[in-house]
């Protein structure tokens, strides 16, 4: 759902840029709270697996596909503020790199694919947690439906956006119903991919899903003849969490993002999808303009002079999936030490007024 340059006309997209800077900027405080010990070094992982997924468009109609938008699978891991870092860094990659996205349209596709995404989808699926049984199953069962709903959500705001600012008369009604319509069915996939993983990793560390985190059902004695919650047990001195394991889950991670980026993408689906499909079949492609970047020679997700497809495809989302991590973890690091800093600036301050 990458919109281009020229679907929504200046005014407008200089609205949704400067929301979308609104919307950064709050995440930016936001996520110094959720960059814990856990938190911190799988956010840029988050983001790179996120880049890889989008790359495997999947079918979901004749002549259509769909692809991941992540926005419920990045705030139900890493927290709603980080997951809308995530998905802003895997939008400024796919624009300045592989131009995907219009540049004038980044502030659009933030607020569509990043702020509406993980707004709905967290929302929903912390409602849902709390009234399902503590489990794993309904964590992830609450995540399915989260990523199925942020997607259609999605859908419709980038349709009342155009709304305001479409360059062409078109339908909206007909707009709605074809952009819901079809991202309902992209939803199940968006949906089926967030639950999977979600659930991958619940099965490996649970305490690594910030969504999931103070969900485990207490453990139960009977005494008496009556069931009572028993003592939490005492975690045993050893090394730290995040020192101990989440370097493997990182490993694991970003050895399938390349996986996924560098050699499955060329099976994805080549067919245009659910945005490019309602936009040429509604005609609200008729001003788009060409993307700044298209002579970037990672345009189109294909490396330039390498004629072979599937190896120029393979190194093309190789160096995304590379790029996507470093800065994304080079944001999230930085974001940490700032924290880390403010934290001991007030002990210290606090010692001194004692």
């Amino acid at each position: 759902m990458h919109v281009p340059d020229g679907f929504i006309n200046t005014p407008v997209s200089a609205v949704a840029g400067v929301a979308a800077v609104g919307a950064v900027a709050v995440s930016l405080r936001g996520a110094r709270r959720e960059l814990d010990e856990l938190t911190a070094p799988l956010a840029g992982l988050v983001a790179a697996f996120i880049f890889a997924v989008q790359m495997l468009n999947f079918p979901v109609a004749a002549g259509t596909s769909g692809h991941l938008l992540g926005g419920a699978l990045a705030a139900i891991l890493v927290g709603p503020f980080t997951g809308v870092l995530c998905i802003s860094v895997v939008l400024l990659m796919q624009g300045i790199l592989f131009a995907d996205g219009g540049l004038t349209a980044l502030g659009v596709n933030i607020t569509v694919m990043g702020v509406v995404t993980v707004v709905v989808a967290y929302a929903l699926f912390r409602g849902l947690v709390k009234i399902l049984p503590r489990s794993r199953r309904s964590v992830t069962a609450s995540a399915f439906v989260a990523a199925l709903v942020s997607v259609p959500a999605a859908a419709a705001a980038f349709t009342l956006i155009y709304a305001v600012g479409g360059t062409t008369d078109v339908p909206l009604g007909k707009v709605l119903t074809a952009m819901v319509g079809v991202h309902v069915l992209i939803g199940i996939g968006e949906a089926a991919i967030t639950a999977l993983t979600v659930g991958a990793v619940i099965a490996v560390r649970p305490d690594l899903v910030h969504g999931a985190r103070g969900l485990s059902a207490p453990l139960k004695l009977r005494v008496g003849g009556e069931l009572v919650d028993a003592a939490p047990a005492q975690a045993p001195a050893a090394a730290p969490v995040a020192a101990r394991s989440t370097r493997r889950v990182w490993g694991a991670g970003l050895v399938t993002a390349l996986v996924l980026a560098g050699f499955v993408s060329f099976y994805a689906s080549a067919s245009p999808d659910g945005l490019e499909k309602v936009a040429a079949d509604q005609g609200i492609d008729r001003k788009v303009e060409e993307h700044a970047a298209a002579d970037s020679p990672l345009a189109d997700y294909g490396i330039e002079d390498i004629s072979n497809g599937r190896i120029s495809g393979g190194l093309a989302g190789v160096i995304g999936v590379g790029a996507t991590v470093v800065v994304g973890s080079g944001v999230f690091w930085t974001l940490r030490r700032r924290r880390d800093s403010e934290r001991q600036q007030a002990d210290v301050r606090a010692q001194e007024t004692v």
